[in-house]
């Protein structure tokens, strides 16, 4: 299986820029690991359509749209600092160490210990109500429940007390986590562990 998994870059890239990753493991070298598998693979995938959304959007509902693919991009942002890929199984017991089945504890704790987010997610009841009635209920129902909105403009992303997604800012806050996480990746061990555990994971499958 040589499938296309960042820009185009294969399975058989990934493989060999694992093999960079683990004979060398500097600075350098997980700094062009960032750039050409984790943020060329969004930018081209997520970050490029959201931005066509807005830019042609007339702010008549296409905010439903981006926010749908935030949400996405954040559950993958959750995984990718744990290493957990996703596995059906009806048993709980059959998963592996590094599986889940169930996204919401996920998600939630997320978004409640990550900057910026957990600066608007202080709780994981907040949490909760933000996974159920926007994340569910978009990628679901296609649409938002239980009174939550979605906005275009405004300084906070993510407002549980008022219900309220206002999507540009919660891009704005996407963008400063990964710049955040790149430079955490560069160093930390566990993280970067994590890492090659997604990506093997995104190359196999």
């Amino acid at each position: 299986m040589n499938h296309i998994i960042s820009g185009k870059l294969t399975a058989s890239d990934w493989r060999k820029q694992k093999v960079k990753l683990t004979e060398d493991g500097g600075e350098d070298i997980w700094a062009e690991t960032f750039d050409l598998y984790l943020m060329k693979r969004l930018q081209s995938r997520y970050f490029e359509p959201i931005e066509i959304l807005r830019r042609e959007g007339k702010l008549q509902g296409e905010g439903f749209a981006i926010a749908s693919i935030q949400c996405a991009v954040i559950e993958f942002l959750a995984a990718l600092r744990l290493g957990k890929n996703y596995r059906y199984v009806q048993n709980r017991n059959d998963l592996g160490e590094h599986e889940y089945m169930n996204s919401s504890s996920l998600f939630c704790e997320f978004l409640i210990t990550e900057n910026p987010f957990k600066a608007w997610v202080r709780t994981i009841s907040e949490a909760k109500s933000f996974y159920s009635s926007v994340r569910c209920a978009l990628l679901h129902e296609a649409r938002t429940k239980d009174g939550w909105k979605i906005w275009a403009t405004g300084e906070i992303g993510v407002e549980p007390s008022k219900k309220i997604v206002r999507r540009d800012a919660l891009q704005g806050a996407i963008n400063g986590y990964l710049e955040e996480y790149g430079i955490l990746l560069l160093k930390d061990h566990g993280i970067q562990s994590a890492f090659i555990r997604k990506f093997d994971h995104l190359a196999d499958t």
